[in-house]
């Protein structure tokens, strides 16, 4: 398999299961901690797209999230969620994924990523 691309935060727990999870099977790993390296605004419009929305890339359920006064929580138009995430990065679900084939997937579970790259 070729590389995986993998976004996330260096520190957080799933994003580290996730690496480990695909280094296991020999699967190579480019991470990118999207605090030390901003996310383009273009690829997050991609990736929401491909997502089916912003709210399936954005983590609603976060701190980050919760802790947002309410008047940010409608961003209105494309141009305002990629001003959100680059204020907020951490807003991004983690670990973000993209494929050899070009297809994107937001968290991490064992059944999602066995289909993936196989058993």
């Amino acid at each position: 398999m070729e590389t995986v691309s993998l976004y996330g935060l260096n520190r957080c727990s799933t994003c580290v299961k996730a690496r480990q999870w695909l280094e296991d099977r020999a699967v190579k790993v480019d991470f990118t901690d999207y605090r030390d390296h901003p996310l383009a605004p273009e690829s997050l419009l991609q990736w929401s797209r491909e997502l089916g929305g912003w709210e399936k890339l954005v983590n609603r359920a976060s701190m980050t999230w919760r802790n947002l006064p309410d008047a940010r929580k409608a961003p209105a138009s494309d141009a305002e969620w990629q001003a959100l995430v680059a204020e907020f990065p951490a807003l991004v679900r983690r670990p973000l994924a993209v494929w050899p084939d070009g297809s994107v997937t937001v968290g991490f579970t064992e059944k999602k990523y066995l289909e993936r790259v196989g058993g």
